[in-house]
């Protein structure tokens, strides 16, 4: 319970931290993706955060996340996967380095696979956002957007990627943050998944996530 409390603390304190017309958490995290019935880790509720009633285990949590991943679900599910991962791994600092290392590895055996840096990148980022300054945060040092574009670059365009890059992008760099948000815009014309997740309200404010998206970048 203590634990769930210091968690929802520090999302609300990063939200009136910020002097903005949108009020905009750290969206990898505070923000939960639709992702209707496909697989992905245990949840409960209709809430971001995590209920502090789950039993799951988090000893199998690397083995759990990596089979979802393998699975070859569209990005937003890989998305909302690791964005539950990383809640999870929070109780579990050996769970987390393990995922990172095991994410990290795919990339060196699998250095043509732009879903493979694209996990790790996301990862990286979903880690950096909830403990950015925390020698405890294993990505420290990796630069997870720049992993993102890699995938992006490798995958040849894909508009949920861009998607997820816009998110990660949110507080700047504003140019490559339109950039990515216009190509995701136009790529959901012809991906139902990612035109909800557009559609839907961000971090419950009033503004959807694509009126945050096209609205100028955070600083």
């Amino acid at each position: 319970m203590k634990s769930t409390i210091l968690r929802t603390s520090s999302c609300i304190l990063f939200l009136l931290a910020l002097i903005t017309p949108v009020l905009a958490g750290p969206p990898l995290i505070c923000h939960r993706l639709e992702i209707g019935k496909a697989k992905s880790l245990p949840w409960i509720g209709n809430s971001w955060n995590l209920t502090g009633n789950e039993n799951y285990d988090t000893r199998n949590l690397v083995r759990d996340t990596l089979a979802i991943l393998d699975s070859n679900p569209p990005v937003i599910v890989r998305m909302e996967t690791l964005r539950r991962a990383t809640l999870y791994a929070r109780n579990d600092a050996q769970a987390a380095k393990e995922l990172l290392t095991r994410l990290h590895a795919r990339t060196e055996s699998k250095q043509a696979d732009a879903l493979a840096w694209f996990d790790l990148g996301y990862l990286a980022a979903t880690y950096s956002q909830w403990t950015p300054k925390s020698e405890n945060n294993p990505a420290a040092g990796l630069d997870a957007y720049a992993l993102v574009r890699k995938a992006i670059g490798l995958r040849g365009g894909d508009p949920e990627m861009e998607f997820a890059a816009a998110l990660i992008t949110l507080r700047g760099p504003e140019k490559e943050h339109q950039e990515h948000t216009q190509k995701a815009m136009v790529g959901a014309k012809g991906d139902p998944l990612l035109a909800q997740n557009l559609s839907l309200q961000f971090l419950g404010e009033k503004q959807t996530v694509a009126e945050t998206l096209t609205s100028k970048p955070v600083r």
